[in-house]
């Protein structure tokens, strides 16, 4: 499983177009597909202090990235470019009609890339310590 995403980074480049598209799209696309209004957004879960469907959509794209990069310097360089993205794209959401930027929906997103990045800082220091 872990060698698939590595073999086709085109799945972590089709994911990063699709969070691009839903997050600058003016409306939500998944609202109309849902419920055939674009100013509905569908909610996974309860939003606590930060947006949760934010947070489990930066969770699924940093696996599916880390996954795919695996070496140390593509490690650090995919760090830095998923926190550069979760800041841009909500930034952007401040210009794009119908969207709004929200200090929740950033923490979100950032939250979901910090858990991530440590998780698989962790899995990758245990599997140093091992070799």
């Amino acid at each position: 499983m872990i060698n698939y995403f590595s073999k086709y980074k085109f799945i972590f480049y089709l994911c990063n177009l699709i969070l691009i598209f839903l997050y600058l799209f003016p409306g939500s696309v998944l609202g109309w597909f849902l419920y055939k209004d674009l100013s509905l957004q569908p909610q996974i879960t309860q939003d606590f202090i930060v947006s949760t469907n934010h947070l489990y959509a930066y969770i699924v794209l940093s696996v599916i990235g880390f996954l795919t990069f695996r070496k140390k310097n593509q490690f650090n360089i995919l760090s830095i470019y998923l926190i550069f993205l979760s800041i841009t794209l909500e930034v952007l959401q401040y210009f794009v009609p119908n969207r709004s930027f929200e200090f929740s929906d950033l923490f979100g997103n950032l939250v979901g890339v910090i858990i991530t990045i440590i998780l698989f800082y962790f899995f990758k220091r245990n599997e140093n310590f091992k070799n």
